[in-house]
Parts: C-alpha cells; structure tokens; sequence
C-alpha cells in the first residue's frame, strides 16, 4: 500500500488561509476532520471538500512563500532529468523534474515545503534543488505522460525498449496494465523474440524471452501486482481470470506500430504458481517474396492442385507457420475450397474457412476427423498431427482425392528421415507429393517427389 503523506506546506499555512478570508474557522476544522477521516493530506481534503479550489490556493501559497507557480499542463520537461528521479519516488512524493541548468535541478513539487524531501533528494540526484509549485493532478498526469510511455509514442527504431521503465508499484487499473503489457510484447518484437515466458521463481515472477534457444531473464514484475496482471492478461485473451488451477489456451490479438500481430497464450498450473506462455506470430509475407525459385514455386503450386500431401518440414521456431500462410493466401486467390484446422489461428484469411479447436466445448481433432469430409473442402491445412490415428485420416483423404497440407517439427533432413523411417510413415511417405524444408526465413529447400525418393 502506498505510503500516506501530510502536505507539510498547507500544514504550516492552513491558519493563514483562515486569516486571508480563503477559508473560515470551521471549514478548516472539516478538512482536518476529512483528512484523517480518509487518511488523505489536508491540501487534498480542501479542495476534494470543494472547501477551495486549487489554482487559489497555489496562487496564495505562491504569494506566501515567493516560490513560483507552474502550470505543467502548458510546460514541456527535459526529458533528460527524468534519469535524476526514479518513477517510484515521483509518485510517491508528487514531485516531476523540468529541467537542469549546471549544478541546479528544477522540480514541480505538490508539497515544497517538505525540507526533508529535498535533503533527500539533493543527496539521491547530487544536486542543488529549485523547487516550483504545481498541482498533485498535473504532477501526476505528467509523471504518466513522461515516464511510462506508451506504444503509441514508443518507436520501434529505439535502441533499447525496457519493460521495466514503464513499471510502477502504483498502477491501479487496466489501462494502465495493458500498456505495460503492450510495453513487454513490443520489447518483443522489438528484439526479435516471438516466445514469452511468465513464471515464479524464487526471485519472483519473472518475465523470460527465448531467443535461439537461450533463455534470457529480462526482471521481475512487483509482487502486488502479478494477480491483476495475470487477470488482465487472461481477459486480453479471452481466458477466463478465475481459473488458475486448470490449463487454459487462448488467443492474444494486438496491433504495434500498424502491424497486427497474434500470439497464442497457454497458462498452465505448478506448485510455484501459473506459468503463462505466448507465442507470438507476425503476418506472413506474400508467397512471390519468399526465397523459393520460380520454378520450384511453380512445382509447388502443381503439386497443390495434383492432389496429395503437402508436407512442411523445420525446427521449432524456423518459420513453417510463417510460410504456410504465405501459401494459403496465395491459395486463396484461386477458386477452391480451403479449409483449416489449428489450435489458434494466427492470421486471418477472408477466403478460406478456418477452424480452431476448442476442447473447452468439445471441438477437438476426433471431432473434426468425423465431420470435416462433409463440407466437402478440396484442400485441408492441419497444423500437425501427432497420432497414429491422424496420420491414418490424412492418409485416407489423400486417397479421396484431397490435398493435404501439414507441418512437422525436424531439425534437418535427416532428422526427417529417421523420424518417418518407422513403417508406420510408409504410405505417408508415399503420398507425399511435395516437401517443404525450412531452415530459416531465409533458407527455405524445396523438395519434389523424385527428391523425395532419394532422402526419404
């Protein structure tokens, strides 16, 4: 809980208000009343009360006391002097840094009267300190406009983008989550990450990128606030918050930058506390500019409308969501039936009729394996499979005359080849009409039925 604190200016003046004629005897006496009452200064309680408004009263104080007076809603900071305050202690004490001249820092202060204050921050900023009046409303609308940017003022040509710069133990509602939010999944994007991790560990909840496999710890988030963030990350997903102890999947759909992007979430229970997963995915590039040669593109396209399996091969986080939708958009462009199957779908294509799972109602792969040949598609992407009894379906449409589409996770060619050695894969195997590998969303290998025979 933030801690409370007196206005040690309005304290020292409050009997001259009484003797100005700004305020009476028994007005004051309400305040003070008020003040305890609700556990708030008395400067907050007289102008809450409607006792005084507030530019008269910094005006009078302005007049007692020979500091000035600042309107900060027409001011601009340095921004630079920010580096001298830290956001916690800013909305703590209602103070704001406007600018630095040699050894002088000037700070629009609530309360300038508060002489321990500016001890304290004469030694934290090593400084001599100016103090100016303002209004605690426009010293807290600044401290939110300066030190916690949002998206929309955070550039993605920035250097360094830190989360943990726009953090404060006072955040108090949803809007302010959800920039913080935004703040971590444009951090992301930013360094080229497309897996978040959230989980307890025994330094706290910790927020994690994976890069390359390595795992990079990038700061905690305050203890007092992990249960609203976890909420209001759920309700962004369309997860339901008072579920923790049951594994939940959902879809997070957010927009940076003019790019809309998709990241599947995964919260999922153990003993420390909730560990929630995004993966986040890009829209895909148009299926001209993917680094394929024209003539292979063109196999591609005829092993499409030939019928068969279509099989797209890679490591973990190679890109094969990425390039598959450059393929179903470019699909989608022809006259014929396409349907999709996946757990989440990361990008919305108008022409195809895509279909995601959900085993909250039931709607999972053996559903779909029973009704998907009655609307009669021409084309089926599945996202993957993982079944014997899956690999039998595709192997079954393929013979309907079907065109399969399907992913499966392979360091490199060899990989493939020992994982579909089992006698299982071999009418599979055979089916295969085409064989996409990638390496990377640079290094993309086409493989044709011919090829195949001589790797698989």
């Amino acid at each position: 809980m933030q801690e409370l604190l007196t206005n040690k200016t309005v304290e020292k003046l409050k009997h001259d208000l009484v003797k100005e004629g700004l305020i009476n005897f028994d007005d004051l006496e309400k305040a003070e009343e008020i003040a305890v009452a609700q556990k708030i200064n008395i400067a907050q309680a007289l102008i809450r009360s409607n006792i005084i408004e507030e530019e008269p009263l910094l005006k009078f104080i302005e007049s007692k006391l020979h500091i000035p007076y600042v309107n900060l809603d027409d001011y601009t900071p340095d921004e630079k002097t920010l580096t001298y305050i830290n956001s916690q202690d800013a909305i703590k004490y209602k103070i704001m840094p406007l600018f630095a001249i040699e050894d002088v820092l000037t700070i629009a202060m609530a309360d300038p009267m508060d002489l321990f204050l500016i001890n304290n921050l004469i030694s934290t900023a090593d400084m001599k300190i100016e103090p100016i009046i303002c209004s605690e409303k426009s010293i807290l609308k600044a401290i939110n406009k300066y030190y916690f940017k949002t998206p929309e003022n955070i550039s993605l040509q920035e250097e360094n983008i830190d989360w943990r710069t726009y953090i404060t133990n006072n955040i108090q509602n949803e809007d302010q989550l959800q920039k913080l939010i935004d703040v971590i999944l444009m951090q992301a994007i930013h360094e080229k990450v497309h897996e978040i991790f959230f989980e307890h560990d025994p330094g706290g909840f910790c927020l994690k990128f994976k890069h390359n496999s390595n795992i990079d710890n990038k700061g905690e988030l305050p203890s007092l606030l992990v249960p609203l963030f976890i909420a209001k990350l759920k309700k962004m997903s369309k997860l339901n918050p008072d579920i923790s102890e049951m594994p939940q999947l959902g879809k997070l759909i957010f927009r940076l930058n003019n790019i809309d992007y998709v990241a599947s979430i995964s919260a999922f229970p153990t003993i420390a506390g909730e560990r929630i997963a995004l993966k986040i995915y890009s829209p895909p590039n148009s299926f001209d500019s993917l680094p394929i040669s024209v003539d292979k593109k063109e196999y591609i396209k005829q092993s499409i409308n030939n019928h068969g399996i279509l099989l797209i091969c890679g490591s973990e986080l190679s890109g094969k969501t990425h390039i598959i939708y450059s393929l179903l958009s470019e699909m989608a462009k022809e006259k014929t039936s396409i349907m999709t199957v996946e757990s989440i779908v990361k990008y919305n294509i108008k022409e195809i009729n895509q279909c995601e799972l959900n085993e909250n109602i039931g709607f999972n792969l053996d559903k779909v394996i029973r009704f998907i040949e009655f609307q009669m598609p021409d084309i089926i992407y599945f996202e993957a499979f993982n079944t014997k009894t899956t690999l039998d379906y595709f192997v079954h449409l393929a013979l309907q005359q079907k065109t399969i589409i399907t992913e499966f996770c392979a360091n490199n060619i060899e990989s493939l080849r020992k994982k579909l050695s089992f006698s299982e894969f071999e009418l599979f195997k055979n089916l295969i009409s085409c064989l996409i590998f990638v390496h990377s969303k640079d290094s993309i290998e086409v493989f044709t039925k011919n090829d195949l025979e001589k790797y698989l």
